[in-house]
């Protein structure tokens, strides 16, 4: 399916969340099929303030045969904020870890860059054919690696979380991310479904453990709720960014 990505805040962003944003999309469009994903229409695209400025929120959702939802949100609070945010949900049907990216831009400097393929198996253990792949990678060095938050027991050892220095940091940041999209959707390409009922629930219940810790994240808790109040905050974080309960039959 040929599809086209027309975002109306993309071009006001980091360029760093722009570049990503761009991969993101091209990579999905070459390597996936996609097809239209029913989200609620009236989070598609959001307007609101937040401390006298305006924010706006753009939501992109996709499906494809082995993933039910291809998230990818762009969010923009005055000039001082960039925020990009991704998340590919499999099918419980596969067998396949759960990759997310995310940017925070504050005042033109990227504070924060992370990139994960977070295992869906008890013993936080990637497929084999990602290790694989995963291992051929050739080392990166950023001068400041952060700390994962204290709910991150959810990400694999080839978590990269860092806030990038220069320019070739950044750079070295997307080229990463670019690596695990690659493979991320090389493997699932090739991936078949599971047929064990036993193996399904299992991957069912650690996809809704890592959307239970992803939603223990304060920041864009504050954040939303500072803009559009608790009652809404909820509704967007559990349907919009990790709808594993609602979203998995």
């Amino acid at each position: 399916m040929a599809t086209s990505f027309q975002p109306s805040i993309q071009s006001r962003q980091h360029p760093l969340i722009q570049r990503l944003a761009s991969l993101i999309q091209a990579t999905w469009s070459e390597m996936l099929q996609l097809s239209p994903y029913p989200a609620p229409s009236d989070l598609g695209y959001i307007e609101g303030r937040l401390e006298d400025e305006a924010l706006f929120i753009e939501n992109f959702c996709y499906q494809t045969p082995q993933f039910r939802k291809l998230h990818l949100e762009l969010a923009k609070v005055g000039n001082h904020l960039d925020i990009l945010h991704c998340v590919m949900f499999p099918y419980p049907q596969y067998a396949l870890p759960m990759f997310g990216t995310d940017i925070v831009c504050g005042r033109g400097t990227i504070s924060a860059a992370i990139v994960d393929l977070s295992p869906m198996d008890p013993d936080r253990r990637l497929p084999v054919g990602y290790r694989h792949q995963l291992s051929t990678l050739a080392k990166l060095t950023f001068q400041d690696v952060r700390a994962l938050p204290n709910w991150g027991d959810i990400f694999s050892d080839y978590c990269l979380f860092v806030k990038p220095a220069h320019p070739d940091e950044e750079t070295a940041f997307l080229q990463r991310v670019g690596d695990y999209l690659h493979i991320h959707c090389q493997q699932a390409t090739a991936s078949l479904p599971e047929t064990s009922a036993a193996a399904i629930q299992e991957i069912e219940a650690q996809q809704r453990y890592y959307c239970a810790q992803q939603q223990k994240n304060d920041k864009t808790r504050r954040v939303l709720e500072k803009a559009f109040g608790p009652e809404w905050t909820e509704r967007y974080m559990s349907t919009m960014l990790f709808d594993c309960v609602g979203g998995i039959a």
